[in-house]
């Protein structure tokens, strides 16, 4: 009975995320759409952000590769987005490995590692600029004239709400892996500390590579979502700063390293950021900006270990009183 119940809170979770964009107006259906695109994308980046403790900056390449990738493959030889986008996700796999591979071997962690990270961002976004064959400065277009599920083309928004909630389903299950099996034990055992995790016989750099191989691999199937998504790819919109920062900061806002943090980040700063746009955005040029980065710097004040941290402060300081009310004859528990 006891196990019924508690599986009755997910059942109606599920069904509540089924029937949204029956019940929500396309703006909102897109608002939604957003959150989930970049509540996984901040999952991808926490597998090697915040379970392996490596900052990066580059997953708005990891990002473009995989929508590149599986958009050429579409648009010349006409293969099927939902393999392309596996294409895309190796492809990102082996640029993660090369580039961790660089960095770990000789000992490049911390802000050198971001740093290393930002500078092949650059190098791709001078890359896609100047090679004409991928769209360069133009960028790529997706047509769209008809729904084609095999060619992930979707006439009404709410597809795409389903398609992205699949992703995310499987981002949450990645992360939920990695923090019960040995695999995410040993990659949190490097980030806490590198000498103590080596000298308890695990390869410190075998396991960073595994974190980066990962998050990169899943970043690009995000790739491939964004792009048929937005129906147009350039340089300026996907391999900028912008970009890699968004996918950041969801995630070290909602809690660095937890199962619920990167969305709960996005759940309450993707509608923050469209609120503050809508409202302050055609008063004073940029004043949204100020505004939305002075209201992530209150969230960090109160919040230094992220949304989930306060949510599990919040949640200590009620236990007494839940434990009171079940046993109101104790005087050892007071609420």
């Amino acid at each position: 009975m006891t196990g019924s119940r508690s599986i009755v809170p997910f059942v109606a979770a599920a069904a509540a995320a089924t029937a949204l964009p029956f019940v929500l107006t396309p703006y909102f259906v897109h608002v939604l759409i957003q959150i989930l695109m970049f509540g996984y994308l901040s999952y991808c980046w926490n597998i090697l952000g915040g379970f392996a403790g490596q900052l990066s900056f580059g997953h708005a390449m990891f990002m473009a590769v995989g929508a590149y990738t599986s958009t050429m493959l579409l648009l010349k030889l006409g293969l099927t987005p939902w393999l392309g986008m596996l294409v895309g996700g190796v492809l990102a796999a082996l640029i993660g490995l090369f580039i961790g591979y660089l960095s770990f071997r000789y000992g490049i962690k911390g802000p050198y590692f971001g740093l290393t990270t930002l500078a092949f961002a650059e190098i791709s976004r001078h890359v896609a600029l100047n090679i004409a064959a991928i769209g360069g400065a133009l960028g790529l277009y997706i047509t769209i004239r008809s729904t084609d599920v095999w060619q992930m083309k979707f006439v009404e928004k709410g597809a795409y709400y389903y398609v992205i909630l699949g992703l995310l389903i499987v981002a949450i299950g990645v992360t939920r892996w990695l923090e019960l099996s040995r695999t995410g034990h040993c990659i949190v055992a490097v980030r806490e500390n590198e000498q103590a995790a080596q000298a308890a016989g695990i390869d410190v750099v075998r396991y960073k590579l595994v974190a980066t191989a990962l998050s990169a691999f899943l970043t690009a199937l995000g790739g491939t979502f964004y792009a048929h998504y937005v129906t147009f790819i350039d340089p300026h919109t996907l391999l900028n700063m912008n970009m890699a920062l968004e996918i950041t900061i969801y995630a070290i806002v909602g809690g660095l390293g937890t199962l619920w943090g990167p969305l709960l980040g996005a759940v309450v700063l993707v509608p923050l950021s469209e609120v503050m746009r809508a409202t302050l955005g055609h008063s004073y040029a940029g004043i949204h900006l100020a505004v939305y980065g002075l209201a992530l710097i209150a969230i960090m004040l109160f919040a230094s270990d992220g949304l989930v941290g306060l949510f599990r402060v919040f949640w200590r300081r009620r236990a007494p009183a839940r434990v009171a009310r079940i046993s109101p004859g104790r005087e050892a528990i007071r609420p």
